[in-house]
């Protein structure tokens, strides 16, 4: 076994998934996988997640007359600021997320934004999926004061978590899945103001959506985390990150995920 096949990433891993990698390293990386039965197992469970968001998903994926030629014409993006890219250029991000639901933006990415360190967005999305955990442990079970601010003042909620955050926060109607919102709370994400809401069904279950600004990220990418019987869904569009967690059948999690995906949709980040 070579040096090369004793330094294979988790981070290699996931732009293997997601399609980053050269023909020479993508060879390496199968080459490898082979001998790593383990993790070629878990590879494969990525890879069927990745397929079945993009499943899910689907029916929100649509185009615009424009994109093609916004695609061709990359580098004019890459020098273009991401705050003057403009309405245009978040459609086509929206509608790009969707077509590569489970992966990064693959071979398009590049083409939309300057490129970045691929490790520094890696422990981006992966430290929002722990952070979202976290906060829903603490705050799903507490019974007196699970958030600071109650459903009756949603008007006052959504100013005050969106002006914390910059960001033209509206809250998920989640009324159709059987969830009522229960209130929010700011929260840190990141190190930087964040925003949790929490919804609450019938029978009490509760499920969390985290928000959290992280103006250094051109990462587009939809990825699922479980961990004792706790799951998440999260994604980062641009500079927002989402993360909707909840001890649920994950079937019903994704629901509630595509509703608040498709709701934040008409949000844009400021």
């Amino acid at each position: 076994m070579t040096d090369g096949f004793n330094t294979v990433s988790e981070d290699e891993l996931h732009a293997y998934v997601d399609g980053h990698l050269s023909e020479p390293e993508r060879e390496r990386i199968e080459a490898w996988l082979k001998a790593h039965p383990a993790e070629a197992e878990e590879v494969r469970q990525w890879q069927a997640q990745a397929a079945a968001l993009k499943q899910h998903f689907a029916d929100y994926a649509r185009s615009d007359a424009g994109d093609r030629a916004l695609l061709n014409a990359h580098g004019q993006v890459r020098a273009t600021p991401a705050s003057a890219a403009g309405p245009a250029l978040r459609r086509v991000a929206a509608a790009l997320l969707i077509f590569v639901a489970g992966a990064f933006t693959g071979a398009y990415a590049p083409r939309l934004v300057a490129p970045i360190d691929p490790r520094a967005s890696s422990t981006d999305i992966d430290s929002l999926s722990e952070q979202a955990q976290s906060a829903f442990l603490v705050y799903a079970s507490e019974v007196r004061h699970p958030v600071e601010v109650g459903a009756d003042q949603q008007a006052h909620l959504a100013t005050w978590l969106g002006k914390r955050l910059d960001y033209d926060l509206k809250l998920p109607d989640l009324s159709t899945l059987g969830f009522s919102l229960v209130g929010g709370r700011l929260i840190p994400v990141n190190g930087a103001a964040g925003a949790m809401l929490m919804y609450e069904d019938a029978t009490g279950r509760r499920l969390t959506v985290l928000l959290g600004r992280n103006p250094q990220n051109r990462e587009t990418s939809f990825r699922i985390a479980s961990h004792a019987g706790v799951e998440t869904f999260y994604w980062i569009d641009r500079e927002i990150g989402y993360a909707v967690t909840g001890e649920v059948a994950r079937h019903l999690l994704q629901k509630v995920a595509e509703e608040c995906y498709r709701q934040f949709e008409g949000t844009s980040a400021s």
